[in-house]
């Protein structure tokens, strides 16, 4: 029977790597750094998956310029201190993307993460050969604006009614939705299961590795 996508594109940070509570605390620091309020942990959760420079305009509300560059410094300079190993992303993640691209499924990352995070973490984590493309957000527009999806799926060559996207946070329902791909939450990351629902995904499943039967299904 043939597939029902060819191209399976993935969020990264608390998609495939449990790193919520990691950024959270970055968020903290690097509010703490800059003399600005503490974040409640709701409010940092609700600004992961967006670009950096973006997610402290959101969470620092009338922020100037030069305080948002001071941010992302500060939690940049932060966030490099704890090492990224094959440990941290979540458990059966590794051999559920060695099997989606053993079944002949192309996988991908749109992440609101730079490239060089992402790049340091594929190497830390050993799983850059497992994607044919990835997308960042300081290399084209943050989530949930659809670009990031649509130049993924140009590289690919592959159709949105062929392409799937999986993530944990409302931007990336919203940047599937506006790319009109489908998309299949996770529970495991940044946003509740009604936050997510709320955005009409195909499915809301507790944790990615289900997508594996549901794929079968």
């Amino acid at each position: 029977m043939k597939q029902p996508y060819d191209l399976i594109v993935f969020d990264w940070d608390g998609t495939l790597i449990d790193s919520i509570s990691w950024i959270v605390d970055c968020l903290r620091h690097a509010a703490a750094v800059c003399g600005l309020p503490d974040p409640s942990d709701s409010a940092a959760r609700s600004v992961i998956g967006l670009s950096l420079g973006t997610a402290m305009q959101t969470l620092f509300e009338g922020i100037s310029p030069a305080q948002q560059a001071a941010l992302v410094q500060a939690y940049q300079r932060h966030y490099v201190t704890q090492a990224i190993g094959p440990d941290d992303l979540f458990e059966g993640v590794s051999g559920m993307l060695t099997g989606l691209r053993e079944q002949g499924y192309r996988l991908a990352v749109a992440t609101g993460k730079g490239r060089n995070g992402l790049q340091r973490a594929l190497l830390g984590t050993r799983t850059s050969t497992l994607f044919c493309a990835t997308r960042c957000a300081d290399e084209t527009a943050s989530k949930p604006h659809p670009r990031m999806l649509l130049e993924i799926m140009a590289e690919i060559g592959a159709p949105a009614q062929r392409t799937l996207m999986i993530g944990d946070s409302v931007h990336d329902l919203q940047m599937a939705g506006n790319a009109q791909v489908a998309a299949v939450a996770v529970t495991c990351g940044a946003n509740n299961r009604d936050e997510l629902l709320a955005h009409n995904p195909m499915h809301c499943l507790s944790n990615t590795v289900q997508l594996m039967e549901l794929l079968r299904s």
